[in-house]
Order: structure tokens, then sequence, then C-alpha cells
């Protein structure tokens, strides 16, 4: 749901998954695929974070932006486990839709990225 408010069509998201989940990342920067390996490390073996870890986050990211990858992992790891635990179902529509910028806005932001 995360990818759909951050302006993702729904293909786009269906794309961006299925390359996740894939373990190929290849096709990411070298940030994002700093960033994927720290949270699958942190959700197969949370214990084995290391001060080497965090150093590599904020080599790519800088100090506040790497806290907030380390923050939002530990989030999403929480609510999944909880969710796992009362074995709440996901919900079936996306609840954050309306939070997602206009499509016009969206695009005009992605051309000016370019």
């Amino acid at each position: 749901m995360l990818l759909a408010v951050a302006g993702l069509e729904d293909t786009e998201v269906v794309e961006r998954t299925k390359k996740l989940a894939s373990g190929d990342w290849s096709g990411f920067d070298a940030g994002e695929r700093t960033a994927f390996a720290f949270a699958r490390k942190q959700a197969k073996a949370p214990w084995a974070i290391s001060d080497q870890d965090i150093d590599g986050l904020i080599a790519r990211f800088g100090l506040y932006r790497a806290l907030d990858v380390i923050w939002w992992a530990c989030r999403c790891h929480y609510m999944t486990r909880v969710a796992d635990a009362f074995q709440l179902p996901l919900e079936r529509e996306n609840v954050f839709t309306f939070m997602a910028p206009p499509k016009k806005e969206a695009e005009e932001k992605e051309n000016k990225q370019r």
C-alpha cells in the first residue's frame, strides 16, 4: 500500500514487488540494495545486525536518512509480526488511497526528478 501512496500505479506496484521478491536487486541502485539487504537481515536474523551494517546505511544515506531506513524497517517488521500473531487479514483495498498525490502532481514531480 505504501508504494501506491508514493504514487506508483497498480502495474508498477506489481512489477516492483516481483523484483523485490525475486531477490535479484541488480536493477536497483546501490543505496536501495543496501537498504533491502539491511531489512532482509533484520527480518531473518535481527541479532546479527552489526555496527558494520549501520555504517553501511550511513555511508549510503547519511545519518538521518539511515535512521529513517532503520525506523521503517523496524516498524514494518513489528507490524507484520503483530498481524501474524493475531492472524489479521490484509485489507482488501488500499486504505491509504486518499493520501496519494493527484496524478498530474505525481507526473510533474517525476518529470522534475529526471
